[in-house]
């Protein structure tokens, strides 16, 4: 739970529990345009596709290219995840770049989700299940130990490990990166609100684009690694 978050206390099930409402609000308001704007761009497909219908097209081929070259095999079945990801992620960033702090809350400000840490961590943990259960599924327990020499077992211990720290490092490069923007931008408005801020909003949109592009391209890594018949 971070400060600067519009928090809501409640009881479940007699455990107390705390809610980022702001996080939670950007979110499904994240995910909402996405589906919005995906059933407008699927409604009615067309041979000479219109320009919404392209700019999907073109995200969708970019990463049919990425996930044939890295599992030429099976890839493309990975895509759902990969693209959702990616699709959430760069309207959740750019959604940083709006002036929600112009919506007056009693405690906290609306910003993008992504600069939770909750959120991050979240969507890391999914891909960490994600491409851990596809390793297990072609692997079986191959996948995580290939024989059981003392030093194969060590190296087990070791890929257990690296599991872990992966959506960790996820989850804080983008959590990171999206906070670290947002705050220098709040101290540029307060400085001077007029001509400053320009560049920065400029970079941010870049960063928010990279961050979603990384966060994405890595999960394909870790999808090829855990599912590629070498070793990993």
């Amino acid at each position: 739970m971070s400060e600067g978050h519009w928090v809501v206390n409640t009881v479940i099930a007699g455990q107390p529990m705390a809610f980022n409402m702001d996080t939670l609000t950007t979110m499904w308001a994240a995910m909402a345009f996405i589906l919005i704007v995906a059933f407008i761009a699927t409604r009615k497909l067309a041979i000479v596709p219109t320009k919404l219908q392209l700019v999907f097209e073109s995200i969708l081929s970019a990463f049919w290219g990425l996930v044939d070259n890295l599992m030429p095999k099976e890839g493309r079945k990975h895509i759902p995840l990969i693209a959702s990801l990616f699709l959430f992620i760069i309207t959740a960033n750019l959604m940083g770049q709006l002036p929600l702090r112009m919506i007056e809350l009693q405690h906290g400000e609306m910003a993008s989700p992504t600069n939770d840490i909750n959120l991050t961590a979240a969507m890391a943990v999914i891909v960490l299940i994600y491409y851990v259960g596809a390793g297990f599924k072609k692997k079986g327990f191959r996948y995580f130990l290939h024989d059981f020499k003392p030093m194969s077992i060590f190296m087990a211990a070791l890929e257990v490990l690296d599991m872990i720290t992966r959506p960790l490092t996820l989850a804080l490069r983008l959590f990171g990166n999206i906070l670290a923007g947002e705050c220098l931008m709040t101290a540029l408005l307060g400085i001077c609100a007029y001509f400053l801020p320009l560049p920065v909003m400029f970079f941010e949109v870049l960063v928010a684009c990279v961050q979603a592009l990384v966060f994405a391209l890595l999960t394909t890594v870790y999808i090829s690694s855990a599912v590629g018949e070498g070793e990993h």
